[in-house]
């Protein structure tokens, strides 16, 4: 779904990657998308994080109400840095989440955070086992659980999800609604009244559109990264006159800037033309209730 948060820190590739073999676009040998994080990738200083996140949530959550947890993002890949990183986790529960399941992830959130230095945040998305494995979200939430999240705990579902394929419809279902973000963003820089405030957005908005931008060319390079600075790049391969906008929203991706210029370049100019553009050769994502 695009309130997924996926990242991927690989090296820059170039043009000549589009004639990589399979294994180095991030897929497995028959071509479908191959799992990106591991327990075993979790480096020491942040192993001590996972293992109070498993009993937290075992805790918390041990009433029979979850079907199975998640890490996702830069600790499963190996891939953070200490003090600078989050923890993200998926909750995936046997009913729909509720105002009890909230309070206890935001528990669990506060407590992780607060006995941590080496990670800068915590946080805890909730979904229902039915939401998952339904058809609506096959090529959306299914493919973040098959592909971009890494077991904690319970039973994986991504041995009940389809494999998937870097192709169009992947993409439509992805970040087929950019659109539709646009006017709360745009509402949002108009309100954002301090530096914090817009830095936050800046993160939001960049991450977003350098996502987008990526699988807006996804299928034609016919691979997987959720590494920004490899996104954006791979979208100058492809979309060289909006090639250097797209470099600044992954660089504001990385480091956040409150610079009003540079969000309203996002927000107003590559936004807009990023949505139309992906309208035009995806289409849309199918609607939510």
């Amino acid at each position: 779904m695009s309130r997924w948060q996926y990242g991927r820190d690989r090296a820059t590739r170039t043009a000549a990657d589009d004639t990589a073999p399979a294994d180095h676009k991030g897929l497995n040998p028959d071509g479908t998308i191959a799992r990106e994080g591991s327990l075993d990738r979790v480096t020491a200083d942040f192993a001590p994080v996972v293992t109070a996140a498993r009993t937290e949530i075992a805790g918390r959550f041990g009433d029979n109400r979850l079907h199975g947890a998640y890490l996702y993002g830069s600790i499963p890949r190996g891939t953070a840095v200490p003090g600078v990183s989050d923890l993200d986790l998926l909750l995936v529960l046997h009913g729909e989440p509720g105002a009890r399941d909230r309070a206890d992830a935001d528990a669990a959130e506060a407590v992780l955070d607060e006995a941590f230095d080496v990670i800068d945040g915590v946080g805890i998305l909730l979904v229902g086992a039915g939401a998952a494995l339904s058809e609506l979200e096959r090529y959306d939430l299914g493919f973040f659980i098959s592909c971009l999240c890494t077991p904690l705990l319970g039973e994986d579902l991504a041995a009940r999800l389809p494999a998937q394929r870097p192709t169009s419809l992947l993409a439509r279902e992805t970040n087929g609604d950019l659109a539709l973000v646009l006017p709360r963003w745009r509402e949002r820089l108009r309100d954002a009244a301090t530096d914090t405030e817009r830095r936050a957005l800046c993160r939001r908005v960049a991450r977003r559109i350098v996502r987008t931008g990526f699988t807006l060319v996804m299928p034609r390079w016919g691979g997987w990264t959720s590494d920004l600075h490899e996104s954006a790049e791979l979208f100058a391969l492809h979309r060289p006159r909006r090639a250097d906008q797209m470099r600044l929203a992954a660089a504001a991706a990385r480091t956040p800037t409150p610079d009003p210029a540079v969000l309203r370049t996002l927000v107003e100019d590559l936004g807009p033309w990023l949505a139309a553009e992906y309208t035009a050769v995806h289409g849309e994502k199918a609607a939510r209730p």
